[in-house]
């Protein structure tokens, strides 16, 4: 073989080494950038489900939040209604104690019988103050719904008098607070 033959069949397999060193240059670009896109989406895909985790979790605080503002509420709402339960049950000898002491003005009973009676009656009164009961017991006030129970409505006793105003009243009401325990009987003028 002669020379020049020599030295093309050589440039000839170094353009096909550099043409093969090339193609892989351009195959091992093409792998990298492959790479590079399937992490590119892989980083995607994990910020997303970062994301909808965080989103998830906060949802989950909030909503255990609301669980223990409605539990705190409804403890508070059990105890004030079980409190006023109990106050309810002593409510008719708040009022027994106030016609002993009446009835007691207008007959001869023995004054230190009396003050017994009025000391157990102010310390009833003192006990029911201390829970924040009133007593709805006034006279020559609006009817009002929510306060009284309207046991009769009769003439009024002067013409100074409007209509629904109460008389008198025939069994004192108690309220805690603005909740009504138990409404006042009354006889409402007409």
């Amino acid at each position: 073989m002669s020379k020049e033959k020599i030295q093309e069949d050589e440039t000839t397999q170094q353009e096909v080494e550099e043409t093969e060193k090339a193609a892989q240059e351009i195959e091992s670009e093409q792998e990298l950038e492959s790479e590079k896109d399937e992490k590119d989406i892989r980083i995607e895909e994990l910020e997303n489900e970062l994301a909808s985790t965080k989103d998830s979790l906060l949802r989950k605080a909030a909503e255990l939040d609301n669980v223990r503002k409605r539990v705190q509420r409804e403890r508070v709402q059990l105890f004030e209604e079980a409190k006023a339960g109990a106050l309810e049950d002593f409510m008719p000898i708040a009022d027994d104690l106030i016609r002993t002491l009446k009835a007691a003005e207008e007959s001869k009973i023995e004054n230190s019988f009396l003050e017994g009676v009025q000391l157990v009656a102010d310390k009833f009164k003192n006990v029911l103050e201390k829970h924040g009961v009133e007593r709805i017991d006034e006279t020559g006030v609006p009817f009002d719904v929510n306060l009284h129970d309207a046991m009769m409505k009769q003439a009024a006793p002067d013409e100074d008098t409007d209509s629904d105003v109460v008389l008198q009243i025939l069994e004192n009401g108690y309220k805690i607070g603005n909740r009504t325990i138990r409404h006042a009987k009354v006889i409402v003028s007409e």
